[in-house]
């Protein structure tokens, strides 16, 4: 196979990297990529979000799978335009991927098939928001309907700071999604979903905020570890059947089946797990741990998606272990990251890239999260050591990065409450 992977950032690294390892794969092109990537695999200009683009590259590389890895151009349609062209594509169609492209589609979708969840307002009109926020609280959640990066969300005790984020969102023209706060810590599972068929990946967790202890405003992540020593045994299983299965059924039942990886963000409360968010792809940085830990050929995996075959594949095969990722960004994230600077020690193994160009031969920032690094270990402090260890070893101007990723899980710190 000739696979094209979609994306930029160090999820689409990840992806690359496991798709090299695959024997079955016998190419791995990547557009637009960033400096690790083009380290691994040939490089190619491309506008993701146009679906033109995308269709006349897939086409020129005489590719047989295109990945789509990152939302927008999911939400746009291009993997519609990618199976109209007659190629494989690993990625959900515009109308499935509304899923994370519309909250307000989601919730319906779940209150449909009785999945749990926050209960929620639609607010898009500033005249009802007072009235609308006084119904919430004291912890108020407030969403941007559409896709944010991860960054649309403001989780607070302060009515005002939740009035200022919810007029901000209105103000740009989007719907604003009020819920109710849900107790419990947080669960990110990865599921490939063909049709009805849905396969779990391992459970992941995390780490949103940007400072330490969880402090700080939200990020699109900071880090993330796999497994949860914490979860329940069994507590994937009933993931599927209570929350993911009954989603793909229903969108099957609107004529909007879903092929491809739907992300379910829960939190695990007394009353079992609830629904805080679905995304249709991949998320950044849990992707980074979790295919770390991975031994079936992630190729034939995601090939079996993108033809309909997924009942047909064989169980997942997995290293024991565990693996963290920690993300270092650059000086000003979340707000207005500094880019241009030098980055050293980018090249040790562990380190996937995501912000980063080639400029007069040196390795420079060039977004928000610059790297992500991974470590694997016999158990999660090992893995963590090892993810510290390459992060020390590497040097940008204003950086930084969280340095309790996974801790709180060691120490014994998370519970479900009783």
């Amino acid at each position: 196979m000739r696979v094209l992977v979609i994306g930029s950032g160090a999820r689409e690294h990840a992806l690359v990297l496991a798709l090299t390892r695959d024997p079955g794969v016998t190419a791995v092109l990547a557009a637009p990529g960033n400096a690790g990537i083009g380290r691994i695999a040939e490089q190619l200009p491309v506008d993701a979000a146009s679906a033109e683009d995308v269709v006349a590259l897939a086409k020129a590389q005489n590719v047989d799978l295109v990945v789509i890895g990152p939302e927008v151009p999911l939400v746009l349609g291009v993997a519609d335009a990618v199976r109209a062209a007659g190629i494989a594509c690993f990625g959900p169609s515009a109308a499935a991927a509304r899923i994370e492209g519309s909250k307000a589609f989601a919730k319906d979708v779940m209150k449909t098939a009785g999945v749990r969840t926050a209960h929620s307002e639609v607010v898009d009109n500033p005249a009802d928001l007072d009235e609308k926020l006084d119904r919430f609280g004291p912890t108020w959640v407030v969403k941007d309907d559409g896709l944010a990066a991860g960054k649309g969300v403001v989780v607070t005790a302060d009515r005002t700071a939740a009035r200022d984020h919810a007029a901000e969102i209105l103000e740009n023209g989007h719907p604003v999604l009020l819920e109710s706060f849900l107790d419990g810590p947080e669960v990110s599972l990865f599921c490939l979903v063909d049709g009805e068929t849905v396969v779990p990946l391992l459970p992941a967790q995390d780490h949103k905020r940007v400072g330490d202890g969880d402090t700080g405003p939200n990020t699109g992540g900071m880090g993330a570890y796999t497994p949860l020593p914490w979860l329940p045994q069994g507590m994937v299983d009933t993931i599927v059947a209570d929350v993911v299965k009954p989603v793909a059924v229903e969108m099957v039942r609107r004529g909007c089946g879903f092929s491809g990886l739907l992300y379910a963000g829960l939190a695990i409360g007394k009353d079992g797990p609830a629904v805080v968010e679905f995304n249709c792809r991949f998320g950044d940085p849990e992707t980074q741990a979790v295919l770390a830990l991975l031994e079936s050929p992630l190729g034939e995996v995601l090939n079996a998606v993108a033809t309909g075959t997924l009942a047909e594949l064989p169980p997942l095969r997995w290293r024991d272990g565990a693996a963290v990722t920690v993300v270092l960004a650059a000086e000003y994230y979340p707000a207005s990251p500094r880019t241009g600077d030098v980055v050293t020690g980018a090249d040790a193994q562990g380190v996937l890239h995501a912000g980063t160009r080639i400029a007069d031969g040196a390795v420079v920032s060039a977004g928000g999260r610059v790297l992500s690094v991974v470590g694997t270990g016999a158990d999660l402090t090992a893995a963590r050591d090892e993810a510290y260890a390459t992060l020390a070893g590497i040097k940008l101007p204003g950086g930084h990065f969280r340095k309790d990723i996974g801790l709180a899980a060691v120490e014994g710190r998370i519970a479900i409450p009783s």
